[in-house]
């Protein structure tokens, strides 16, 4: 059984686990209101990206907003090929 798994059913699903990590990674990046609700806004610990950005737009600090939403959209961009280059690749492998 354990040979079966490694041989047969982890490659067979592999792809989804990448996928499924990440979007489960990407999709708490743009989250913002219940972020801040439970994870709560201490600098250095609980701040994510979206919460710095909306900080720095607060304080007028709009150059250093703009690097976080470029970078952010980086990200985002990257997270897209991956996900999509996998979902291709799967449909190639399926359908021929």
């Amino acid at each position: 059984p354990l040979e079966r798994f490694f041989h047969i059913i982890l490659p067979m699903t592999l792809p989804s686990f990448v996928m499924s990590a990440a979007l489960g990674f990407a999709h708490p990046l743009g989250e913002f209101g219940v972020v801040l609700m439970i994870g709560g806004n201490i600098p250095g610990e609980t701040q994510v990206l979206s919460i710095a950005l909306f900080d720095h737009v607060e304080a007028m600090d709009y150059r250093q907003a703009h690097y976080l939403a470029g970078g952010l959209m980086a990200f985002s961009l990257v997270m897209l090929v991956l996900v999509y280059g996998v979902l291709q690749r799967r449909q190639r492998r399926v359908f021929g």
